[in-house]
């Protein structure tokens, strides 16, 4: 599977300009492509507690809609962040578009200190079926928890995509985590993460990535913009899960309602 990595320069409450990269990145992609990623919240950029109500949208507002066309258009998936209106609750949100529509939506469940009094978190993990492969889907924060990972595995995951809007002095934590994060976890892990100055004086880390189920890093980008095209060899997880399988020796799992759906959606719901 070929998959380009989006590592973009974003706006904070830029949505016309963060909309208008994200298009002509899609519009831009080779025609074997599957799947490109996007950084955390690129549609929007971060919000403040101020102009959350502004700019966040609903599922079915414009620039999602906008995402959704794209995705018939050029007949590929996209992952990307954006801020979801929920009647008036706000989530910091990464969806899996596919040109049938949505197939995957996550609200981030970590709340770094700049999201709180922003953002509500999520009160679920989930995964999909695409492609003959289970997706699942973390968000910058998460993933220095080893149970983020666990649990979205603990649901089948095989590929584990993490959009990030990690910044100085914070990207060496992030490369150790996504390394280990997929390792532990015997799944693919690829995370996109934003470049470039934000509000606040805030410097993003780049450092895009791919990691296979062994925890090898395959391809890192640097601390510029760049759109990358990485490929995924998903044999790799037979091999790396033929001689043992943390998920079937661990002793202790993770507690919480697991709901399997019709179409294939599998959500793990995070006890109260």
């Amino acid at each position: 599977m070929k998959v380009e990595l989006a590592q973009l320069k974003g706006q904070d409450n830029g949505t016309t300009y963060n909309l208008q990269r994200a298009l002509a990145a899609i519009a831009a992609c080779a025609a074997d492509t599957q799947l490109i990623v996007f950084p955390e919240t690129h549609l929007m950029g971060f919000p403040s507690a101020e102009t959350v109500a502004q700019v966040a949208e609903p599922l079915d507002g414009p620039t999602v809609q906008a995402v959704q066309q794209a995705a018939r258009e050029h007949n590929i998936a996209v992952a990307i962040g954006f801020a979801e209106n929920d009647n008036g609750e706000f989530y910091n949100t990464t969806l899996l578009i596919t040109p049938e529509g949505i197939a995957l939506k996550y609200r981030k469940t970590h709340l770094w200190a700049s999201d709180r009094g922003v953002f509500s978190p999520g009160d679920r993990f989930a995964t999909c079926n695409w492609n003959g492969i289970r997706v699942g889907m973390l968000i910058c924060y998460d993933i220095e928890f080893p149970e983020t990972a666990r649990a979205v595995a603990q649901l089948g995951a095989d590929l584990i995509i993490v959009t990030n809007g990690n910044m100085d002095p914070y990207g060496p934590t992030h490369r150790t985590a996504i390394m280990a994060r997929a390792q532990e976890n015997q799944a693919f892990a690829l995370m996109v993460n934003r470049v470039g100055e934000g509000d606040g004086g805030l410097l993003f880390a780049g450092g895009s990535a791919l990691v296979d189920p062994f925890g090898t890093l395959l391809h890192e980008c640097g601390r510029e913009e760049g759109q990358v095209i990485v490929e995924l060899d998903f044999n790799q997880l037979a091999e790396a899960r033929r001689d043992y399988r943390y998920l079937n020796d661990q002793r202790l799992r993770l507690p919480g309602e697991v709901i399997k759906h019709a179409d294939g959606l599998r959500e793990l719901l995070i006890p109260r």
